[in-house]
């Protein structure tokens, strides 16, 4: 990948959950292929667990009460939540939409600071809890 001269703390926090929904979509995808899904419409379905903008919500919000985010994070986050966009999806409300582009945006940001293990250390806490309540759900 070319040199990214992008930084991360200037960008609108919209860019930033931008970059950081691609980015939680490859390590998504590439989770679902390693457990030994492979069926496209299965994966899409599965997919969605994760990307969901309730899962996203719910995901930020239990990792805020653990205190699992530093201030500077915190600071993302805020950013993210605030960020004003000018369409919401039908399958959401406002509130829970703000959260995921927040957890996004967070995401994002860190991807473009190449801060590779806080990305691993985020995703697989949000994948964790994601399947715990998918256990716990029955699912």
């Amino acid at each position: 990948m070319a040199q990214s001269n992008v930084d991360a703390k200037q960008l609108n926090a919209l860019a930033l959950a931008y970059m950081g929904d691609a980015v939680l979509e490859v390590f998504v995808r590439e989770h679902l292929l390693k457990s030994g899904q492979v069926r496209p419409q299965r994966l899409h379905r599965l997919a969605t667990n994760y990307v969901s903008a309730k899962a996203q919500a719910k995901v930020l919000h239990k990792l805020r009460e653990a205190n699992f985010f530093t201030e500077e994070e915190e600071a993302v986050l805020r950013r993210g939540r605030n960020a004003k966009s000018p369409t919401i999806p039908k399958n959401t409300d406002v509130q829970t939409y703000r959260y995921s582009t927040a957890l996004e945006a967070l995401i994002g940001y860190h991807y473009l600071q190449k801060n590779d293990e806080r990305i691993d250390s985020i995703i697989s806490a949000m994948i964790s809890f994601i399947e715990e309540r998918s256990v716990q759900n029955g699912k």
